[in-house]
């Protein structure tokens, strides 16, 4: 692991030793914007589950009622007669065999998969290329769809899925420093309770452990979830 900056060090040094509500949290993370560019704000949720029982897996897609800041770049594998539709609807590229085989092949310049459910025999074949980027279609996300025009509209607007790591964590974007600060309050008192909701049946004692946010080149701030 490389060793962080003197600033970055800096900037750790006044980290609170304790969580602080979402607003207090917010208000410091945005203390720390010292560089030239807009960083982006990621969130990490630990939770109190059994990544290994498939019953406790949280997975799904979420609106953030401020955007991220940031538009998405979006396929959609549908019949090639339906092509043009998708592409009017603002996927960059879409179709059927050309797509897949373009897709197998290596490219990967796109940030969200969606496929109709008719052809999902077909798509599966990339789910060695596209699983471990977090990029197959899913219909527990809705990027499985016969509504294929309107989850273009969400997912290019910035739309995001999410899903728990091997070691129980969340983690997602929440916007970007320059937001002001209530819209990043907003957004994420949204996540935390999207996913508050998401509890499994299943799942045993505390539910949700911990949080913290952070900028791209900014040390985490803890967030009081209790």
């Amino acid at each position: 692991m490389r060793p962080r900056s003197k600033r970055y060090q800096a900037l750790a040094e006044k980290q609170p030793e304790q969580p602080l509500s979402v607003s207090e949290a917010v208000a410091k993370l945005k203390s720390f914007s010292d560089t030239k560019f807009d960083q982006t704000v990621d969130c990490v949720i630990r939770l109190g589950i059994d990544p290994k029982q498939a019953d406790q897996m949280i997975r799904g897609s979420i609106s953030l009622p401020k955007g991220i800041g940031k538009s998405r770049r979006v396929i959609v594998f549908c019949p090639d007669d339906q092509a043009e539709q998708a592409k009017a609807a603002g996927a960059s590229e879409a179709g059927a065999d050309e797509l897949i085989k373009k897709v197998q092949d290596g490219w990967m310049d796109f940030d969200v998969a969606i496929a109709v459910p008719q052809i999902m025999s077909k798509v599966s074949r990339l789910g060695r290329v596209l699983g471990p980027q977090g990029k197959m279609p899913s219909p527990k996300t809705g990027t499985v769809t016969a509504d294929f025009a309107k989850a273009v509209g969400e997912y290019a607007a910035g739309k995001v899925e999410f899903r728990n790591d091997s070691g129980g964590n969340i983690h997602t974007v929440v916007g970007k420093l320059s937001f002001s600060e209530d819209d990043l309050v907003t957004n994420i008192d949204f996540l935390l309770g999207h996913i508050r909701r998401l509890k499994p049946t299943t799942a045993k004692g505390t539910y949700m452990l911990g949080a913290h946010i952070s900028g791209s080149m900014s040390p985490s701030v803890a967030v009081a979830v209790s």
